[in-house]
């Protein structure tokens, strides 16, 4: 099966899910996925991590990294606004990483949290395979609710921590590969 659609068939989709706003387009994410919504708060930032890794927060104790869904997108590092949230969610971990339980926290940064709404599966149709302006293994599907399309989110995909770290490990060779290159030898080669 090919990336880019679900089989709707053996893949139970939830019927609540949580709509927030990123930009001008509505997203929404299984409300079985979430843990909690917070305020926007400054975050630890973390060096070497791409644009997408907002930072850390610490949430009672636990250390969770914070993803700024309009960088991971790939449309440019989200301004914070007023209406600006962090809304915690758990998926389930990568086969290489050693997560408790096999779940991983993570929070997704986002323009505006709207509200919990019932999206019956009658009411999603597959992800098209061109026109979205996100990748299209990142959709899970497209809703209908109240009248106006929602894009529902692949979460574990969008919050792959493995690719996440493979950006940040290309970013890191890029860095280093970049600053060889612009080393002064003081003597001939």
């Amino acid at each position: 099966m090919p990336l880019t659609a679900i089989n709707l068939a053996s893949a139970p989709l939830p019927s609540q899910y949580l709509t927030f706003v990123l930009g001008e387009e509505q997203f929404a994410v299984g409300i079985l996925h979430v843990k909690e919504i917070i305020e926007y708060a400054a975050m630890a930032t973390v060096p070497m991590m791409p644009d997408c890794v907002r930072g850390v927060i610490n949430l009672r104790g636990a250390v969770v990294p914070v993803l700024d869904l309009s960088a991971r997108f790939g449309r440019g590092v989200a301004r914070v606004g007023k209406r600006t949230s962090i809304i915690i969610a758990e998926v389930a971990a990568e086969a290489d990483d050693e997560q408790r339980g096999g779940k991983q926290v993570l929070g997704m940064m986002v323009d505006a949290v709207n509200a919990v709404v019932e999206i019956e599966p009658a009411d999603i149709e597959q992800a098209p395979s061109f026109g979205t302006r996100i990748r299209p293994d990142f959709i899970a599907g497209i809703g209908k609710c109240n009248g106006r399309f929602v894009i529902l989110l692949a979460l574990e995909r969008v919050l792959s921590t493995g690719e996440v770290v493979a950006l940040a490990r290309s970013m890191a060779e890029q860095e280093r590969e970049h600053e060889h290159a612009h080393e002064h030898h003081p003597w001939p080669a």
